[in-house]
């Protein structure tokens, strides 16, 4: 089948590296873009919740992109994260991500307002009629405060084509199975949750929008292969492997032990911007046994 826009299986939600300033390291970003794209993501997702997104300027997202997309190369798409809660400000950031040449972007329910279906109808179509680029709409209840339901994606997939995936943060099964029962065949649905992945797969998801792929994204995106090839039990196995990596990058608030993991892993330092703040000595001695497991198990197989 033809999806109506593909930006891959796996789309890394990727991290801003910063230094202990607070400011942004360019040439870490350009490390971990490249890394990033030679270890299984598809695509990046540049200034999201992951990366940060609330504490950044528009002049430091101009040179995220600028840099990604020297690093890449145009060996992955890039995205950008480009929702807001104020329906004028996300129309501003939908025009700019165009001049700013990026593949598609992901636009978020609007949160803190919490608005009703309708307002999400009339927030999305502003933002669908305010650009050209492929839209993911990224329906998250656990940080926005509402829940669009399967009847609103699907009014919105129908009326504008260039509405064309969804990332579903949202642990109910029942509702992947309402969206695509309900979306037009062509749309997309992304799990926005790692753990998710494979359940949501099972029910018709194209892949994931990760942040364990800092860490693991060959084998996440082996897992998706495996599953889509019909070799269920390996996807299965993979996924138990990495389900105690999965979990425990959110130990703490998103991205704080991503960043830890990545210092770990000598590829950015760990700094986060305030109001975030980093992993206690517990909880870096935790999650780093448990990466260390897993990619020892995971070796172990090679």
């Amino acid at each position: 089948m033809v999806l109506r826009y593909d930006c891959g299986e796996v789309i890394t939600a990727m991290v801003t590296p910063m230094e202990k300033s607070g400011a942004i390291d360019y040439d870490k970003v350009e490390v971990l873009a490249k890394h990033l794209i030679e270890n299984g993501s598809d695509a990046l997702l540049v200034a999201g919740t992951t990366g940060e997104s609330p504490t950044l300027t528009n002049e430091e997202e101009i040179e995220l992109v600028s840099t990604v997309k020297r690093a890449v190369a145009n060996r992955a798409k890039i995205i950008l994260g480009a929702g807001s809660n104020s329906t004028a400000s996300a129309f501003e950031y939908s025009k700019f991500a165009q001049k700013e040449g990026v593949d598609a972007i992901l636009s978020v329910v609007p949160y803190y307002n919490k608005p009703n279906q309708k307002g999400m109808i009339e927030h999305f179509s502003a933002v669908a009629e305010s650009t050209d680029l492929p839209i993911i709409l990224y329906n998250i209840p656990s940080r926005t405060g509402v829940n669009m339901l399967p009847e609103t994606v699907a009014y919105l997939a129908e009326k504008y084509s260039n509405i064309v995936a969804l990332k579903q943060s949202f642990a109910d099964m029942d509702k992947i199975t309402e969206l695509k029962m309900l979306c037009p065949d062509d749309f997309v649905i992304y799990s926005g949750d790692d753990s998710l992945t494979l359940p949501m797969l099972s029910l018709g998801a194209h892949g994931v929008i990760s942040v364990a792929s800092h860490l693991v994204g060959s084998e996440i995106k082996s897992m998706i292969r495996n599953y889509k090839t019909g070799d269920v039990l390996a996807a299965r196995n993979m996924h138990k492997k990495l389900y105690p990596v999965f979990k425990n990058l959110f130990m703490a608030p998103n991205p704080v032990p991503v960043k830890a993991a990545l210092e770990y892993k000598g590829l950015i330092d760990s700094h986060v911007r305030k109001p975030l703040t980093g992993l206690s000595d517990d909880e870096k001695n935790t999650l780093f046994r448990i990466i260390d497991e897993v990619k020892s198990e995971l070796s172990q197989e090679d």
